[in-house]
């Protein structure tokens, strides 16, 4: 059961944020409450020392206080904000941390890029009404982050201690 816990909670809120923010250009602050209490509870029943587990909420405020200083600065939205300090939480301070970060950054440049060639080609007349695109061809709208946010995150995952705990236990070891 703990396992399935660590399979699926993660990569669902990660798959959520990104199709949420895609639609509706927000990350509802229950992705990150979710992501927050989930890791609280079931890190402490993975075996996870509790040095280890305040190094994860360490590495948790550090990223918050990078990013809302860049929500104060107008450089980056609320939620992904919380979506990034949440993830954070998942993978400690490690380098499946500085992982998710890079990677992240990476997908978001690639899909801003590929968002404002979107927005200068004639295509966007022409998709403005679609559910799926609308967000993608008004130019008065920012570039809907946590979808490079939510690829990273599960690019990252599989690395982290939760999941290398639960796949151990799958693996018999």
């Amino acid at each position: 059961m703990l396992e399935a816990a660590i399979f699926v909670v993660f990569p669902f809120c990660m798959a959520f944020a990104a199709i949420s923010d895609m639609l509706s250009m927000t990350i509802a602050n229950r992705v990150a409450i979710v992501l927050v209490a989930t890791f609280a509870i079931l890190a402490p029943l993975t075996g996870m020392d509790w040095t280890t587990y305040a190094w994860h909420f360490a590495a948790l405020f550090a990223v918050l206080l990078v990013t809302f200083a860049l929500f104060a600065l107008g450089g980056m939205g609320g939620g992904d904000a919380k979506l990034l300090a949440a993830t954070a939480l998942y993978m400690g301070m490690s380098i499946q941390l500085v992982q998710y970060l890079v990677v992240s950054a990476f997908l978001g440049g690639l899909l801003t890029i590929a968002i404002l060639s979107f927005r200068s080609s004639a295509l966007s007349v022409y998709t403005g009404r679609n559910l799926f695109l609308r967000n993608f061809t008004d130019a008065q709208k920012g570039v809907p982050y946590g979808i490079a946010l939510g690829a990273g995150g599960l690019l990252a995952y599989p690395g982290s201690p939760l999941m290398v705990w639960a796949i151990g236990r799958l693996a018999g070891n």
